[in-house]
């Protein structure tokens, strides 16, 4: 069974630096994107960054020059993408979840990790 296990969210100042990881596990054929999303309570989520196996990259306008994704890492069956957060803000705090477009079984298939808080204080 494939999955997305995330890590790094965590309380941060204003000003400072969060890097979040996110990693495929179970038996992944190839993957299309790796990307983050912001999920506010009430509001769709919006995308924050994405890398494509191709590596190009599409940011959120308000983190660009800020946040910076990393290419896609294979190492054996298992695939990681990193969000590199500087310069962090109030108004990046938000529940950041991650994203995979994956060939999973000759098919391709969306998944969504559990999500990670991240809470930046003033």
């Amino acid at each position: 069974q494939v999955q997305l296990v995330e890590s790094g969210g965590g309380l941060v100042q204003a000003g400072g630096s969060l890097r979040l990881s996110c990693a495929t596990s179970g038996d992944v054929f190839a993957v299309h994107t790796m990307g983050w999303y912001r999920q506010l309570p009430g509001k769709e989520r919006a995308l924050v960054a994405m890398m494509t196996s191709r590596g190009t990259t599409n940011y959120a306008f308000s983190v660009k020059d800020r946040f910076t994704i990393s290419e896609i890492s294979e190492d054996g069956a298992k695939n990681t993408v990193y969000l590199q957060m500087n310069n962090v803000k109030p108004e990046d705090t938000s529940v950041y979840v991650c994203h995979a477009a994956l060939i999973v079984g000759g098919d391709d298939r969306d998944f969504w990790g559990q999500g990670t808080q991240v809470t930046v204080s003033a």
